[in-house]
């Protein structure tokens, strides 16, 4: 039987999964917002602090995104990373997971935030979401690590059906 922290992550995995084939900067961010929601709860479940606080931080980076995107936004929750990194860091949480959560954190605030093409910001994650799938395998979640993998390949395929597109395009 699933138990109910792998089932968030699950849906958590469904919706980001359809968030990645968005064609648009604002649809991203609001499908990956409701798929960042249901992880955060997952990685709240299995004691995974680091895990649980980026991602509901980057549910509400998401919705502030859609409307306001700069240099103040951005730099506020660059900020508010640091503030909970040494929060946990003060609490003798382990270095290594926590430098994976927020470096990924760091790189989807700063893509979600100053990149508004689609294609742009599905290269730029390609870094945030291999330190996720390593923090995932570091804390034991199944679920994310699934989730990660999964992002991974449907950026890597998204990006592929584009420059096939792209070509075809140039051909014609």
């Amino acid at each position: 039987m699933i138990s109910v922290a792998e089932t968030f992550g699950l849906l958590a995995l469904i919706a980001n999964f359809i968030a990645y084939r968005q064609t648009t900067a604002n649809r991203y961010r609001i499908v990956s917002a409701c798929a960042l929601g249901a992880l955060s709860v997952h990685f709240f479940m299995l004691g995974a602090v680091a895990g649980g606080v980026v991602t509901a931080m980057a549910v509400v980076r998401n919705m502030i995104a859609l409307r306001w995107r700069g240099p103040i936004v951005l730099w506020g929750f660059v900020a508010i990373n640091f503030i909970f990194f040494g929060w946990e860091l003060s609490n003798h949480e382990p270095l290594i997971p926590l430098l994976l959560a927020y470096i990924s954190s760091i790189i989807f605030t700063v893509g979600s935030i100053v990149l508004n093409d689609p294609t742009r910001i599905r290269r730029w994650f390609l870094l945030a979401e291999l330190l996720g799938l390593a923090y995932a395998i570091v804390v034991g979640s199944v679920s994310g690590t699934v989730f990660n993998i999964v992002n991974l390949t449907s950026i890597i395929l998204k990006l592929l059906q584009d420059r096939r597109s792209e070509r075809l395009s140039e051909r014609n």
